[in-house]
């Protein structure tokens, strides 16, 4: 694409799309990273599936003075020194292993299997929930019965507050990276039959306890410390993110999950959800890890093709309700 970025002066370099990859597009990003670019601003896990094979080839490259890599849903940001790695020098580099990245279909990346406890409905979160009602917005359509959950199952045409729990369960969650607060996944189905989505709260939530489980649009996240956030909540699960390291899960790094990571869900009560939470501080608790197992692209895109009646089924059942459904 010679000449496509001319004229704009953070845009270092870039790569036409070809039939085993989209376009690439390399970005200044200060002075001392560059950032990455596959493709559209879409969601599409196969770019994220990209990202990760591109950083398994620099982790192999072995590079003198890339400092760090920093994967994303459709990019990935690169901390180096420049004294070490002259910018061009990498970009060239980074242009160069494209050759040796395996096609979407043929990639295998490591990927470990993490079971998490979570109470749906939790009265940790509606506690918060309740105090934004009082406080924030009384009129705020998406809080019914004094939680998100109903709300999220009229948006997405289910039945009740127990299929929306069903969906979640049924499925495991993609983290496709790490980021906006410390340790803080953004999680999406791997199996598209059941990726509910919702907007965002409006305005967003003060409140929301460490450890609260939430979706905006169609990505699910946990919220590692207590903050303010949009998301609507449906649940809380156990720390993923803890500085005084209180658990054998948190000594070799503070944060729990990586990316490429699958969370399972294990429904729990609010009382067996309190008493896992003091064993986890205490550090008796072990969580559920599975080591690292390779997700297969190409059996993945397979299983793919063969649920797309039944996802644009579900998809044609969200758009029906929406219509019918108010908007924060």
């Amino acid at each position: 694409m010679p000449g496509s970025h001319e004229g704009n002066r953070a845009i270092i370099d870039v790569l036409s799309a070809t039939a085993d990859r989209p376009a690439v597009t390399y970005r200044y990003a200060g002075d001392r990273f560059i950032l990455v670019e596959y493709g559209e601003m879409v969601l599409d896990l196969t770019t994220n599936f990209r990202i990760f094979g591109l950083n398994d080839a620099l982790k192999r490259a072995g590079l003198d003075g890339l400092i760090e890599t920093v994967p994303a849903l459709r990019s990935m940001l690169l901390h180096y020194d420049s004294r070490r790695l002259p910018t061009r020098e990498l970009v060239a580099t980074l242009k160069k292993l494209e050759e040796t990245v395996p096609s979407g279909e043929n990639l295998n990346i490591p990927s470990r299997r993490v079971e998490l406890p979570i109470a749906f409905g939790d009265r940790w979160t509606r506690a918060d929930i309740e105090r934004y009602v009082k406080y924030t917005r009384q009129d705020a359509p998406n809080i019914v019965d004094g939680h998100n959950i109903e709300y999220i199952a009229r948006y997405n045409g289910l039945r009740n507050v127990q299929e929306v729990v069903d969906y979640i369960c049924a499925t495991e969650w993609w983290n496709a990276c790490i980021g906006f607060w410390p340790g803080l996944p953004f999680m999406f189905p791997l199996d598209p039959r059941y990726a509910i989505v919702t907007p965002k709260y409006n305005p967003t939530r003060p409140w929301t306890p460490e450890g609260a489980v939430g979706i905006g649009g169609p990505c699910v996240a946990i919220y590692p410390v207590e903050s303010p956030g949009g998301y609507q909540l449906f649940g809380r699960t156990i720390p993923v993110f803890d500085l005084k390291q209180r658990n054998p899960a948190f000594k070799a790094n503070p944060i729990l999950l990586k990316p490429a990571d699958r969370i399972q869900w294990v429904p729990v009560t609010d009382e067996q959800l309190e008493s896992t939470r003091e064993r986890v501080h205490d550090g008796t608790y072990r969580y559920t890890i599975v080591g690292y197992e390779a997700l297969n692209v190409k059996s993945y895109l397979g299983f793919l093709e063969g649920i797309k009646a039944e996802v644009t089924a579900f998809q044609q059942r969200q758009a029906e309700a929406v219509k019918h459904v108010a908007i924060p």
